[in-house]
């Protein structure tokens, strides 16, 4: 148990004092951290259920209540990440879905941007639509670029393809026309047609989810949106009723894609703006860890059991995109590289993701080339050595056979078998490879180190940022066993890892704050603006924010508004957004110009013009956690044993000093391993450890 204080205890606080709960649901572990009115923290890990995630859930809350010594009715708040949305796109399960659109654009899911995201892979192939041609129906209408009505919706020609949608057994529908985002009339008229008529169908317009312009870019998101909303309800039913049945009445907050904060309802109807959920917390708890600690130039390194991640936080700030293609192999929200997936225009932390994990398996190409994942063993089965009936070899295995994990993981909700693990890798990676088992499980862990160090290098070196100057945060289950090899891999000089690396993103998603975001058309020259008319829509904006904030629970006093205007040069396609802070055309011009030399490292000299303006509304929350109170509260012991430990062929196997994480020594040099119930630390030998007064370790490499 670590000791944590919440935050804004010198203020009425808007909810009443008690237990708040944070939850990320993972692919191999579910992780649930529980803060109380004393605020001290207890955290837990349980095995993820992959065919009902909630079941793991409500397990969890129910014995990290138990270990507090708290009770159901005592709980003010669940904040929850999941991975629902992300895996419905990625194992093609969610809703049968149609589209409906403007007459003549009924491919415009197929044409795309007209792009690869490779320009010399000539084995690359388009991903499958998630609305088949045979379901994307077109019927007449039409407004202008103005928002004028050129032709009136055709509501009989409506009906007519909705009845002939449904009875093929469709059950969401999006609805996405032309030029909407000027005049939401034909879509508001339809989607309350459809509704009148069918009361179960899920109809889900352009309007309400991004308008914007860009036809691709905004039916693109419409479609993810229905494609996944009703797979996202019917989880986040099923959990409501498995919290009140533990005795929860308290409201459900849901991580999204930007690392922020809200309410349940609006992740039913919007998942779009959820599909990251969970992944960008950690990225947040990361930059307000960095903060507490005076640490402003961080990477922070996430390794789960199915897939690991990496996101710059830059002087503080963390480094954000304003749309986001999901694919499979390493997904990230690159400026230049694009059509590998489906695209979401929502705000999203900038994060690099790769298919390597914990659970990762390896195995021998046809080439004899030893390869690390994307598939995972995930929970179930499980790696080799959970001996559960699986059997193909993972980076756990391999690192259970190296000495790098204890017998038991999780607290002791698992125990592992180095039998299975030997096996496991001896039968399909080292029997294949000609080479000891000792020497595959080495060569397991170096791929899967230089797959996330890829990773890292996408949101560094690739973005024209040096990696050396930076800290590296390990979080996730995994992310301390293997971030001191990486670190090393790139030349960083330093690794951070949190007080409860394993569970931190839960514990991000605690200290994080609600969002909502809101976004207007406002198309003319920079030089041309009409600053009252641009005032006059940010405050519109702003009272739509406001109400929905206050929709959320938030005060008046609690709330924060952020205006941006999007611009870009005379004849381009991609817009920048930049933070309205003073009045006129040429402030607004010096900013954009510094921000695209920024990103682009070059500025134009050509007519720059708004494109729309955004506001983003953000609620601060009484009573979450501020990584600044934390402090240890055991002190140090003698380690708990010895154990060999394999560091590869320079250095061999060596005899390690074994402790616990909760009372080792402030200070120790490598090698040593620290064990948790969360995850384990490796210190590798020569490097230096240091423990500060809040928990954190700061390991300073060789």
């Amino acid at each position: 148990m670590i000791g944590l204080s919440p935050a804004g205890a010198d203020r009425a606080p808007r909810n009443p004092v008690g237990t708040r709960i944070g939850v990320d649901v993972g692919g191999t572990f579910t992780d649930l951290v529980l803060t109380d009115a004393a605020g001290r923290v207890f955290h837990r890990k349980v095995s993820s259920t992959p065919h009902a995630p909630d079941a793991a859930v409500v397990k969890g809350i129910a014995a990290l209540l138990a270990d507090a010594g708290c009770s159901g009715a005592g709980v003010v708040e669940v904040v929850h990440g999941t991975t629902v949305g992300s895996n419905t796109l990625l194992q093609k399960t969610g809703a049968p879905t149609g589209l409906i659109t403007t007459k003549g654009f009924r491919d415009v899911l197929e044409i795309g941007r007209l792009r690869t995201p490779g320009m010399f892979d000539l084995q690359w192939e388009k991903p499958a639509p998630l609305v088949p041609r045979r379901y994307r129906r077109e019927v007449a209408e039409r407004i202008a670029a103005d928002g004028t009505v050129l032709v009136p919706l055709d509501a009989d020609a409506l009906m007519a393809v909705a009845e002939d949608l449904v009875a093929a057994g469709l059950t969401s529908i999006a609805i996405c026309f032309l030029n909407s985002y000027r005049n939401p009339v034909h879509e508001q008229q339809a989607e309350m047609l459809l509704l009148a008529r069918y009361s179960g169908l899920k109809v889900t317009c352009s309007v309400s989810v991004l308008p914007e312009a860009k036809e691709y870019e905004r039916t693109s998101t419409t479609v993810v949106n229905a494609y996944v909303r009703p797979v996202l309800e019917d989880y986040l039913a099923r959990l409501e009723r498995g919290l009140a049945a533990a005795g929860i009445s308290a409201p459900l907050l849901v991580c999204n894609s930007n690392g922020a904060l809200a309410s349940a309802e609006t992740a039913r109807t919007k998942p779009v703006f959820f599909i990251s959920s969970g992944r960008a917390a950690g990225v947040v708890g990361g930059a307000r860890l960095g903060e507490a600690l005076n640490i402003k130039d961080l990477v922070v390194f996430d390794m789960g059991g199915t897939t690991a991640s990496a996101s710059l936080v830059q002087d503080g700030a963390l480094a954000r995109v304003s749309e986001y293609e999901f694919r499979a192999g390493i997904s990230t929200p690159s400026r230049f590289i694009k059509a590998g997936g489906y695209m979401m225009s929502v705000p999203t932390v900038d994060v690099a993701e790769v298919g390597s994990g914990a659970g990762s398996i390896a195995s021998v190409d046809p080439g004899g080339l030893l390869k690390v994942g994307p598939v995972s063993a995930g929970a179930d089965p499980g790696p080799a050595c959970y001996a559960a009936g699986g059997t193909r070899p993972t980076v756990t295995d391999a690192n259970l056979l190296l000495g790098f994990l204890p017998d038991v993981l999780a607290g002791g909700e698992r125990r592992l078998s180095h039998e299975s693990a030997a096996a496991a890798i001896r039968d399909h990676l080292a029997a294949p490879l000609g080479l000891s088992a000792e020497a595959a499980a080495h060569g397991v862990r170096e791929v899967v180190n230089a797959n996330m160090a890829r990773a890292i290098r996408a949101v560094t070196v690739e973005r024209g940022t040096d990696p050396r100057d930076f800290t590296l945060v390990a979080i996730g289950g995994s992310g301390p066993v293997h971030a001191a090899d990486i670190a090393q891999l790139l030349s960083m000089p330093r690794v951070l890892v949190p007080a409860c690396p394993g569970v931190f993103t839960a514990m991000g998603m605690l200290a994080g704050d609600v969002e909502r975001y809101f976004i207007r058309p406002f198309p003319c020259r920079l030089d041309m603006l009409d600053l009252a008319a641009l005032e006059a829509v940010l405050a519109d904006l702003k009272v739509e924010a406001k109400a929905a904030l206050q929709a959320e629970g938030i005060a008046e006093p609690d709330m924060v508004f952020a205006p941006e205007v999007d611009m870009r040069f005379r004849g381009q396609e991609t817009a920048l957004a930049v933070p309205y802070e003073s009045a006129g055309a040429a402030p607004l011009k010096a900013a954009f110009d510094a921000a695209y030399e920024a990103m682009y490292g070059y500025v134009s000299h050509d007519v720059v013009e708004v494109v729309s303006l955004r506001l983003i509304g953000r609620g601060a929350r009484p009573g979450k956690l501020d990584f600044r109170s934390a402090a240890a509260v055991t002190a140090a012991s003698a380690p708990t044993g010895m154990r060999a430990v394999y560091f590869g062929p320079e250095l061999g196997r060596r005899d390690v000093p074994v402790y616990d994480r909760a009372s080792a020594p402030g200070r120790l040099t490598g090698p040593a391993i620290l064990e948790g119930a969360d995850s384990t630390v490796v210190v590798p030998p020569g490097a230096e450890a240091v423990a500060d007064a809040h928990g954190n370790l700061l390991i300073t490499l060789a």
